[in-house]
């Protein structure tokens, strides 16, 4: 196996049978995660791995995991006890896979012991912080859009690429409300009421570039930018690290606005189970039945939080 390639191209029929193997995880992995950047952190490292090794996986040991999940990288550093265990569990995830596929019958990560990873400090922020961040966002057309993105990322809770992809098809109504249809992890779909500031945010934005929803073609972009794709993820990512710095708030991703939700949603009096269902955090199998309940179903939540951060 080499290090040159992020994701190995499709196998042909002078592929071994270990880079057909490796070629089948990456692609399971993919459709199970949703997250082409998982896939390609995958890949990366069990390419390293073996690549360095220079034997085939039926000849892997513990100690060859242990030496390589402890090593220094190509800048020389120390591995974090994070690097660690992501090697490791990388490494052991496509030994399960091989296994189940009656390649190999035993797994080497399973003697090692897992380093112990402090839990990073929950993160969100709080209604004032939002206030504040929402303050400093000029009201130009591309200021417009960043509230609108914002206000959206907060008042539903979804995952920032969940979000970016979002086209004017993906909208519809029903008995007065705005309902919106989401790609969510792991390939799964959803509908969920869009809030309606959150609406009315992006309308507004909208307005600002020349367009109307109503007019829109169903595969064009909520969020205007350079090209028919819309805003991109880098770009958005660094209009909203300055909004940060201009609001003298602490630095981060949009990610931080799914946390944020989450936390204004606990404070404004949601059980812990009522949080875990609005963010799809649940087991494959309980998440896939709940979206089917979900389908279409009311958000009686958005406007006490939209109250907080001082929306009408």
């Amino acid at each position: 196996m080499t290090t040159t390639r992020a994701i190995p191209a499709r196998f042909d029929d002078s592929a071994s049978g270990w880079e057909r193997a490796l070629y089948a995880f990456l692609a399971e992995k993919e459709r199970r995660s949703g997250s082409l950047r998982t896939v390609q952190s995958c890949s990366r490292m069990l390419q390293d791995f073996f690549g360095r090794l220079g034997r085939q996986p039926d000849d892997v040991t513990s100690q060859d995991v242990f030496a390589w999940a402890h090593g220094t990288g190509l800048p020389g550093r120390e591995p974090s006890a994070v690097t660690v265990g992501a090697r490791i569990a990388c490494v052991s995830s496509f030994f399960r896979f091989v296994i189940r596929m009656g390649s190999v019958t035993a797994n080497p990560c399973d003697a090692l012991e897992r380093p112990r990873i402090a839990p990073a400090p929950p993160r969100g922020l709080s209604a004032e912080q939002v206030r504040a961040l929402l303050a400093v966002i000029p009201e130009t057309p591309a200021g417009l859009r960043d509230r609108a993105l914002v206000l959206t990322l907060v008042l539903t809770g979804r995952r920032r690429a969940e979000v970016l992809s979002l086209r004017a098809g993906d909208l519809s109504r029903d008995d007065g409300r705005v309902f919106y249809t989401y790609r969510g992890k792991g390939g799964k779909r959803g509908r969920r009421e869009l809030p309606r500031p959150a609406y009315e945010a992006i309308a507004q934005a909208l307005v600002a570039f020349g367009r109307s929803i109503a007019s829109m073609a169903p595969n064009e972009s909520l969020w205007p930018g350079v090209g028919s794709d819309g805003i991109t993820g880098g770009t958005a990512y660094l209009r909203f690290r300055g909004y940060l710095q201009a609001a003298d708030l602490p630095p981060g991703g949009l990610h931080v606005l799914r946390h944020t939700a989450a936390k204004l949603r606990r404070d404004a009096g949601e059980t812990v189970e009522a949080v875990s269902a609005f963010l799809d955090h649940s087991s494959l199998d309980v998440t896939t039945t709940y979206l089917r309940r979900l389908e279409g179903q009311t958000d009686p939540s958005w406007s006490v939080v939209a109250r907080q951060i001082g929306l009408s």
